[in-house]
């Protein structure tokens, strides 16, 4: 007979315990019991290059991937995607030694940060951030150090000083994120030459997620930090096809560094999902040749359903910080007589059909975020009208 687990230890390890359910979940489950437009959960609702999807089909058809693909992705991949680092960014990496393909860019950052942390490490992490950083840093070990980005002149901007103010004698890595999911910001050159001179001077690695590299407006320009002298060996930069190609559900991500950085990285990886995707790895080998129009045009489109949203959110009475790159919109509830986004969002669903996100999830400091909601425009033109006219009626 099995014993009965102690009733006085909890279940869950001790380092997840702050992590209960997803606000995603939540806000998605409330918004198909409300049948709301779900602006909350960032995925596109329409499926990318007819021609990509194609190439799936025909890998499982031929049989390429549907047994276990090698553990560092299949080689066509591999190839790509350091061909895609050369051709936008001028950076070389060998395929076989320096790219790794992991189970979507969540997976990239997991086996990053158990990779490379030690436990009371620490990893310092601009707030707000992508709520599977804290949950990895967590479960390594490792101890979260935020630096906060702050509205200034209608952007959310790095505070250098306080970044550099924020390194110890027990920093790990920089975990840095361009563009910015929540808050669409992107770093300039300055302040990638400065985080990277930062980097050199106390011998910090940095982990960098640039998801969002191909999904940047109107004057800036994604930089990827291992451009920057001194970077490359000590840069670890995740990329995601999801985020480009509009097939989130294929889980395709990847790793590119320095040969000693990714066969850290790809010890801890073989433990996690071994391998996946198989079949979605040859198609997104052909996604990431195709032509600059396309990368120029999913752009555009995309900027268009910003500009939509954004003005639908404005004329709704939101302050609205039009994001210089990713898919989301912060704004600021307060002009509407509200400061507590979780209240405003759990309310918004029976006020008008709309669903978002409290941007305080993404925070430690949950006072720093509690008046911002995050809205996606990643959806179809007639549903992001649907929904600026929704919103209009919040007054009324």
């Amino acid at each position: 007979m099995a014993r009965m687990t102690s009733s006085s230890r909890p279940l869950l390890n001790r380092r997840l315990a702050e992590f209960g359910t997803t606000i995603f979940a939540e806000m998605s489950a409330l918004a198909l019991s409300t049948g709301s437009i779900n602006l909350g959960q960032g995925f596109p609702d329409t499926d990318g290059p007819e021609e990509i999807r194609e190439a799936a089909v025909r890998a499982l058809r031929d049989g390429r991937g549907n047994q276990y693909p090698p553990g560092p992705g299949v080689p066509e991949l591999r190839t790509a995607i350091a061909a895609h680092q050369e051709r936008h960014y001028g950076l070389a990496y060998d395929p076989d030694t320096e790219v790794l393909v992991t189970a979507g860019a969540t997976e990239a950052i997991a086996a990053t940060l158990l990779a490379l942390l030690e436990p009371g490490d620490e990893v310092i992490a601009l707030e707000p951030y992508y709520d599977s950083y804290a949950a990895c840093i967590a479960m390594a070990g490792g101890t979260r150090v935020p630096v906060t980005l702050r509205p200034h002149e209608g952007s959310f901007r790095l505070d250098l000083d306080e970044l550099r103010a924020a390194v110890t004698d027990r920093t790990r890595l920089l975990l840095i994120n361009t563009p910015h999911n929540p808050t669409g910001t992107v770093l300039t050159r300055a302040e990638l030459a400065a985080i990277a001179e930062l980097a050199v001077e106390r011998d910090l690695l940095v982990v960098t997620d640039e998801v969002y590299e191909h999904l940047v407006f109107d004057d800036a320009e994604h930089l990827p930090l291992a451009t920057f002298p001194g970077m490359r060996e000590r840069t670890v930069t995740i990329g995601s096809a999801g985020k480009s190609f509009s097939f989130t559900g294929w889980k395709v991500g990847w790793v590119t560094s320095a040969p000693g950085l990714v066969t850290a990285v790809r010890s801890a990886k073989q433990f996690l999902t071994y391998v996946a995707s198989g079949p979605f790895q040859y198609a997104m080998a052909e996604a990431l040749r195709l032509p600059d129009s396309y990368f120029a045009d999913f752009r555009a489109d995309m900027l268009a359903k910003r500009d939509l949203l954004a003005g639908g959110l404005e004329r709704a009475g939101f302050k609205v910080f039009r994001p210089a790159g990713t898919y989301f919109i912060t704004t600021d509830i307060r002009p509407l007589g509200e400061s507590d986004g979780f209240t405003f969002c759990r309310a918004l669903p029976e006020r008008c059909g709309v669903v978002a996100i409290p941007n305080a999830v993404f925070y430690d400091h949950r006072e720093q975020g509690a008046p911002f909601v995050r809205f996606a425009f990643c959806k179809r033109t007639g549903v992001l009208e649907e929904a600026a006219s929704r919103l209009k009626t919040m007054g009324a």
